[in-house]
């Protein structure tokens, strides 16, 4: 006999106590971003679990004694080296002289870097150009629990900054921010909310991502203390109703405004049905909702009768192609 669910579905929104965010915690800033680095250099020292060879290590080797005034006839074979690729992230507005965190990862068959330094390693940005410079002895974490990853390992500070990137950020005459999640009611609120703190028309919502401000005359050479002003400016942001759900572990995540309507679903050895009219006689278990019903109650009914992750994705996506679950569903 199948078991029965008897629930009261009205259309309800799920509209979690909306609290406000800060414009900092919602946008970025045109041109005020990391940029990343990288670079090709040799980890030496290593004990016996270098590289042993390779045309690339080899010819790193030669050249490298070359540039110190040695002039090696033969090739140059040694276990206690590693060729890597070194990696970075230029700050936004990084100085002449600052230093950075790199990580060091191996590219040929060294199994360990543990114990080695890192030669100095020039490291170029997108365009070709050397920005920093890194070197140092690397330091690679939890050898014990994590032997897998002994091919890559982190100098703290181990790279300095040699070239900043042009940014006149206190000239600019406008500034341009973009929405990390893009929507359209958020930048809306966003512009009016710039517009009404600032007393005037200075931003400007483009699309569902793009906020535009001008510059007031007052703020002029004053633009760090304005972006400071408006980062701390509190919007509700809206969230898409949105359902994700992780098949492989069992979780469900719902989020925004989701809307239940009425509807009677019938699924492999369980039945779901508006509550209200006469009961046949064939019912056995029925679990009463006498309120609204939200996804919550959904969930922990269908839970109470044993329903596995891959029945309510069964149900879930049933629900939305019935028009009665107003909410995207994603699977992860």
């Amino acid at each position: 006999m199948k078991k029965i669910i008897s629930l009261l579905i009205c259309s309800i929104s799920l509209s979690a106590f909306a609290s406000a965010s800060r414009i900092k915690d919602l946008v970025t800033i045109k041109g005020v971003r990391e940029n990343p680095l990288v670079g090709y250099g040799l980890v030496i020292g290593l004990n016996g679990t270098g590289d042993g060879g390779g045309e690339i290590t080899n010819t790193s080797l030669k050249k490298m004694f070359q540039t110190l005034g040695l002039n090696p006839q033969k090739e140059v074979t040694s276990k206690n080296v590693a060729a890597v690729i070194v990696t970075a992230k230029l700050p936004a507005f990084g100085r002449v002289g600052q230093k950075m965190d790199v990580t060091i990862s191996s590219i040929g068959d060294a199994s360990s870097l543990a114990g080695g330094t890192l030669l100095v390693t020039p490291l170029k940005g997108g365009d070709g150009q050397i920005y920093a410079v890194a070197n140092g002895a690397i330091s690679i974490g939890g050898l014990d629990k994590g032997k897998k990853l002994a091919t890559t390992g982190r100098i703290p500070d181990g790279g300095i900054i040699e070239k900043e990137l042009e940014l006149s950020f206190n000239d600019k005459k406008a500034v341009r921010m973009a929405l990390n999640n893009p929507d359209f009611t958020t930048a809306a609120r966003v512009e009016r909310t710039i517009n009404q703190e600032l007393g005037g028309k200075y931003a400007t919502a483009a699309d569902a991502t793009t906020i535009d401000v001008i510059i007031p005359t007052y703020y002029e050479r004053k633009v760090v203390e304005l972006i400071a002003n408006i980062e701390n400016y509190k919007v509700i942001a809206d969230v898409s109703a949105k359902i994700v759900i992780n098949e492989r572990t069992g979780t469900l995540v719902a989020g925004g405004d989701i809307v239940l309507k009425k509807a009677a679903v019938s699924h492999r050895d369980m039945v779901l049905e508006v509550k209200g009219g006469e009961e046949g006689s064939g019912k056995r278990s029925i679990v009463a909702i006498e309120q609204s019903t939200t996804i919550n109650d959904l969930v922990k009914a269908l839970n109470a009768l044993g329903t596995s992750p891959e029945d309510l994705i069964s149900i879930f996506q049933a629900l939305k192609q019935n028009g009665s679950l107003l909410a995207e569903i994603e699977l992860i």
